[in-house]
């Protein structure tokens, strides 16, 4: 709440879960999300002893500031320890368990000012490097597995009293069980196809559920897929997009290893389903 009473939307309770990952884990688990095995690291030697307790692999991150890809590195045994602490400068950190996933989904969810709720179909992401590469819908995945995952974001916006577009990343299991990885409260990468491809789109949808309107139809449209363009790939030259393709660029003048300068939706054939 502001000075002149104006409410602010997203609120600051989805920002302070969501920046550090080890309150992210913990609110996650206290409203029955689960997540990975993890433990919070302090020092070296909390690494040393949680490393068995989680079956002698884990993946270390820095609980705040991190990001695609960035602040985080295998363990996949003691000796690995030493380099790992020093690579993310001994900052506080959560080791997590080692994840045999068979695909990573995420969900993308808006929730009004008056607890109103929409989803989106959940897309199939593939990371290169820590960083999105693509976005594909539809999952392939059966439906009540996609209905399982829509019902975990909508949980999660209702418990922060999320107002805004919200994306839950999960990992798919190979028995269909679901696992958060992380989420991120605001319109997302991997939902850069909705504007194409679905009745309402991600940006338009964050616009109406802040400023207090009905949410639109997610209702998809098209099957579709988002291309991340990362360093030299944001290079690309127009002429070379097949029909349908809509390239975004970002603006971004210096083109560096990593760096998203822009992405390509593209509509890939009418929803039959």
């Amino acid at each position: 709440m502001l000075a002149a009473g104006t409410h602010l939307h997203p609120g600051a309770k989805s920002l302070a879960v969501s920046q550090d990952r080890g309150d992210e884990k913990s609110f996650l688990n206290a409203i029955g999300i689960a997540t990975a095995d993890y433990r919070m690291i302090n020092t070296d030697h909390d690494i040393a002893q949680a490393l068995p307790e989680l079956g002698g692999t884990g993946l270390l991150k820095t609980r705040r500031e991190g990001y695609d890809g960035k602040g985080q590195a295998w363990i996949r045994s003691p000796a690995d320890i030493a380099a790992a602490w020093a690579s993310v400068s001994a900052a506080p950190c959560v080791l997590e368990a080692a994840v045999p996933f068979e695909r990573e989904i995420s969900v993308l969810v808006a929730r009004s000012t008056l607890g109103e709720t929409a989803t989106w179909a959940p897309p199939h992401n593939v990371h290169r490097d820590g960083i999105i590469a693509t976005s594909t819908v539809p999952s392939g995945l059966p439906r009540e597995i996609e209905q399982a995952a829509r019902a975990k974001a909508i949980r999660l916006v209702d418990a922060l009293g999320h107002v805004g577009v919200l994306a839950l990343e999960l990992f798919v299991l190979p028995d269909g069980g679901l696992l958060a990885n992380e989420f991120a409260p605001r319109v997302h990468n991997s939902g850069h196809w909705t504007p194409e491809a679905c009745q309402t789109g991600q940006f338009e949808q964050h616009i109406r559920a802040i400023c207090g309107w009905p949410l639109g139809d997610t209702h998809r449209l098209f099957d579709a897929e988002m291309v991340n363009l990362i360093g030299d790939d944001g290079l690309v030259d127009p002429t070379s997009l097949a029909p349908g393709d809509v390239l975004t660029l970002y603006g971004k003048h210096e083109a560096r290893p990593g760096r998203k300068m822009g992405h390509i939706s593209r509509r890939l054939a009418p929803r039959k389903d």
